[in-house]
């Protein structure tokens, strides 16, 4: 059986804005290669390609350039977000932790969390132990467990 490279996308708004958000909420992860040669920025690059405004990328990806985790993408939509996520990310923060243990370590990962410009949807006492909903600048759910 052939394994498949897993990218994570996100449809957004504004790409750069939830991208930065991510990219500081799960480190280790960066923007790609930089712009090249002789050029201050990729829109720079592109007026010289003259590729036209409405045709360029409305989007930002990030790379793990720690370990080896997926590549995330922000792809602008038009759409706002209108119900909840079928998919979500989990970002686990409290392995082997239970009780009092796990709460701090979730909780000081949620304050972390909210001075980037994430909010707290819910907080939950589940069988496996205690997680929090969140949502990203775009109110992209996601749990803190």
């Amino acid at each position: 059986m052939t394994a498949f490279d897993l990218h994570i996308v996100f449809d957004c708004a504004e790409p750069d804005r939830v991208a930065r958000f991510w990219m500081r909420a799960l480190g280790g992860y960066d923007f790609p290669t930089p712009v090249p040669d002789g050029f201050l920025t990729w829109d720079d690059w592109a007026d010289a390609q003259q590729i036209p405004v409405d045709q360029r990328p409305t989007g930002r990806t990030l790379v793990d350039k720690v370990r080896d985790r997926p590549d995330i993408f922000f792809l602008q939509v038009p759409e706002a977000k209108v119900t909840k996520n079928r998919v979500h990310l989990d970002i686990k923060v409290a392995p082997g932790l239970s009780g009092d243990e796990r709460r701090t370590a979730v909780d000081s990962e949620v304050d972390r969390l909210i001075g980037l410009g994430g909010s707290v949807l819910r907080r939950m006492d589940e069988a496996d132990g205690y997680l929090v909903v969140m949502q990203d600048p775009e109110a992209n759910e996601f749990c803190v467990a």
